[in-house]
């Protein structure tokens, strides 16, 4: 017992000092304005038969677990796919209760799952040489962006129709406009969650930039919503994306410079034989 006890206590201080003094101050910052908020601002869903102290708790449940699963990410963790699958069953159980965001659900449920199981795997075949905690990733080319940035915009144009007609209200209900901007948002909001998906599984730098858009869009939809606790979550995107992008920007650039040095090496040994 004693045995089990002490290697527990050493896994708590391997965890705790595996995250920097920011990290911690910007998790626990999370955590705390989360409850805050959950108290001064709780969920109201009148016009659903849905207990809103269940779907205050489900918001703050999905507060945390973003949170944390964000935070691995930026450190460039496998562990945050295993985080990330709670975070899709708690997100698509809300949607179901709230009955609303039915693009977000599905990307969810076919696309996120399957990807965060894929990535998993993927990650850890490609750890880092020097630190095994790390993954390696990388930066697009050119032609690659625009590929991504054509297909968000035929799909945003394509689902949000869709979405517009299959919605109670209909595409031509001129009291339904909110409901029309919340289609249209929901549709680009899934293509560019697609996109980053897709830049996590490759592992691109390039996912941090998909993930202010989609912090963006989200945030415009947590305020038409009301979904006030979860603008607290992206308060958090917002400050992790820029940490977790330039965390990455410089791992990228240390790689590069430490590979053109090993190259150059090789090329002065030839010289000299």
């Amino acid at each position: 017992m004693k045995a089990i006890a002490k290697e527990k206590k050493n896994f708590l201080v391997r965890l705790w000092n595996f995250f920097t003094l920011y990290e911690k101050i910007w998790y626990f910052s999370i955590l705390g304005l989360s409850f805050l908020i959950t108290f001064l601002f709780p969920a109201t869903v009148d016009d659903l038969i849905v207990n809103p102290v269940l779907i205050m708790w489900m918001y703050l449940a999905d507060v945390i677990l973003n949170a944390t699963c964000e935070l691995l990410i930026a450190k460039q963790s496998r562990w945050n796919f295993i985080v990330s699958f709670f975070v899709e069953v708690v997100e698509i159980a809300t949607l179901i209760l709230i009955g609303e965001r039915f693009a977000t659900m599905t990307v969810t449920i076919f696309f996120w799952i399957p990807i965060d199981i894929i990535s998993f795997v993927s990650w850890n075949k490609h750890k880092d040489k020097k630190e095994e905690d790390l993954t390696v990733v990388r930066t697009l080319s050119g032609w690659q962006e625009v590929a991504v940035i054509a297909g968000i915009l035929v799909w945003t144009v394509g689902v949000g129709y869709l979405l517009t007609i299959i919605s109670p209200e209909g595409i031509l209900d001129s009291e339904g406009t909110l409901d029309t901007i919340v289609c249209y948002l929901d549709a680009m909001c899934s293509a560019v969650a697609i996109s980053n998906g897709l830049f996590i599984l490759f592992r691109y730098r390039e996912q941090w930039i998909s993930w202010y858009i989609v912090a963006a869009l989200e945030t415009a939809m947590n305020i038409i919503m009301g979904q006030w606790v979860l603008l607290v979550l992206k308060a958090g995107y917002f400050t992790n994306t820029t940490y977790g992008y330039i965390k990455w920007t410089k791992y990228i650039k240390s790689r590069k410079k430490e590979n053109e040095n090993k190259l150059n090496l090789k090329i002065n040994e030839k010289k000299e034989a």
